[in-house]
C-alpha cells in the first residue's frame, strides 16, 4: 500500500492526465452520438400541430434566417385565390413572404449559397420538373429543368453531394420505369440547368409503395426519408452510396402516428381549426423534411388520414444533421 502511494504521488499529474483524456474522450462520445430514446433511436420531440390542409413544405435556412417553404394547395382554408401556389413563412414571426408560382404543385426548397431554389412539377402526375430561383425571396426567376414524356411527376427533393446537384423525384408511371407506384428516381447536374436522368437501376424502390419525400448527403451516403405502408403510413429511412443499393435502417421508422401530433403548437388556429384536428383520424405520418440551425432540427411532417385530411406539425431534435442521419444507421 505505501508503495501504491508513492506511486501515485510521483506519478499524480500523468495519472490525473489519463484520467481527465478518458473523461473527454467519454463526453466527445456521448456528444458526438447525439440523443437518443429507449430503443437507441435519434431522439425526435414533436411540437404539434401549426396549420391545416398543409402537407409539402420545407424548413430551410436562408441569410440566418429560418424560414418554411409552404405549398399552398387551392383547397387550403385559407386560401382565397382559387389556385394553388407558393409562398415562405419566417418561423419565428409568422410572416409570410409574397406568393409565387401560382398554379405549380408539389414544391421543395433547397439553399445553395446565396440563392433559394425551388424544384416543383406543373401538373400532379405530370411530364415536367421546374425550377424557380431567387436572391432574396421576392423576385423569381423560372425555367423547365427537363421533360420526360409519359412519365408521371410528384415529389421532388434537392441536394448537393460534392461536386454535383442531385434531385430525387417521385415517378408513379410509366409501369416499367416506376414499378409499383411510387418509386423515387434520380437525376444529376453540376451547374442546375443541365440535367442527366440516372437509369432506373438507380431507384427506391420498384417493388412496393416508397413514396420518397426527403433526400440528404453526407459523407459519401445518400439518405432517402420516404413513406412506407405499415399499419397506416410511417416514414422510415434508408441509404446508399449509389442510389442502387441501398441499406435500410435497423431502427426504422423515423415517424409514426401519435397523440402528440395534435398537440396546439400554433395558438393563434381558431376553435373550429381545433375541432377539426382533435376530431381528425390519424394514421400517417408523411413528408418529412428538415434543416439544422444553431446545432439543432427544425423538421415539419404531415399528419392525418393521407387521403385528403391532412395537418401540418413541427417536430425538434437536439442535435446536427451529421448526428441525426448517423443515429439511424449504428455501427
Amino acid at each position: 500500500m505505501e508503495l501504491l502511494e508513492k506511486y501515485i504521488m510521483k506519478n499524480r499529474k500523468f495519472i490525473n492526465f489519463i484520467i481527465l483524456t478518458g473523461l473527454m474522450a467519454l463526453i466527445s462520445c456521448s456528444q458526438s452520438k447525439g440523443p437518443t430514446d429507449a430503443l437507441g433511436r435519434p431522439l425526435i420531440i414533436k411540437a404539434g400541430t401549426i396549420d391545416c390542409d398543409l402537407v409539402e413544405t420545407t424548413p430551410v435556412v436562408f441569410k440566418n434566417k429560418v424560414y418554411r417553404f409552404e405549398y399552398v394547395r387551392a383547397g387550403y382554408w385559407n386560401n382565397k385565390t382559387g389556385d394553388s401556389y407558393f409562398r415562405f413563412i419566417e418561423h419565428d414571426s409568422g410572416k409570410p413572404s409574397g406568393s409565387f408560382a401560382a398554379g405549380f404543385h408539389l414544391g421543395s426548397a433547397f439553399v445553395y449559397k446565396d440563392t433559394v431554389y425551388v424544384t416543383a412539377v406543373n401538373i400532379w402526375d405530370g411530364e415536367e420538373v421546374h425550377i424557380f430561383l431567387s436572391p432574396d425571396l421576392e423576385d423569381w426567376d423560372h425555367r423547365l429543368a427537363f421533360k420526360l414524356p409519359g412519365f408521371g411527376i410528384f415529389n421532388t427533393s434537392l441536394t448537393k453531394a460534392d461536386k454535383k446537384f442531385v434531385l430525387m423525384f417521385e415517378v408513379g408511371k410509366p409501369e416499367e420505369e416506376a414499378g409499383k407506384r411510387f418509386t423515387a428516381r434520380f437525376a444529376t447536374s453540376e451547374d442546375l440547368y443541365k440535367w442527366e436522368i440516372l437509369s432506373k437501376d438507380h431507384n427506391y424502390s420498384m417493388d412496393r409503395y416508397t413514396a420518397p419525400h426527403c433526400l440528404r448527403y453526407f459523407d459519401d451516403y445518400y439518405y432517402n426519408f420516404y413513406l412506407e405502408v405499415y399499419k397506416g403510413y410511417e416514414t422510415r429511412v434508408v441509404r446508399s452510396k449509389d442510389l442502387v443499393k441501398w441499406e435500410t435502417s435497423p431502427l426504422n421508422p423515423v415517424l409514426k402516428a401519435s397523440a402528440d401530433d395534435k398537440i396546439i403548437m400554433n395558438t393563434s388556429l381558431s376553435e373550429d381549426l381545433r375541432r377539426k384536428i382533435d376530431g381528425a383520424e390519424n394514421r400517417n405520418n408523411s413528408d418529412i423534411d428538415f434543416c439544422e440551425y444553431n446545432g439543432k432540427l427544425i423538421i415539419n411532417y404531415s399528419w392525418g388520414n393521407q387521403q385528403g385530411k391532412e395537418f401540418l406539425a413541427e417536430a425538434s431534435y437536439d442535435g446536427t444533421i451529421e448526428q441525426f442521419l448517423k443515429g439511424w444507421f449504428p455501427e
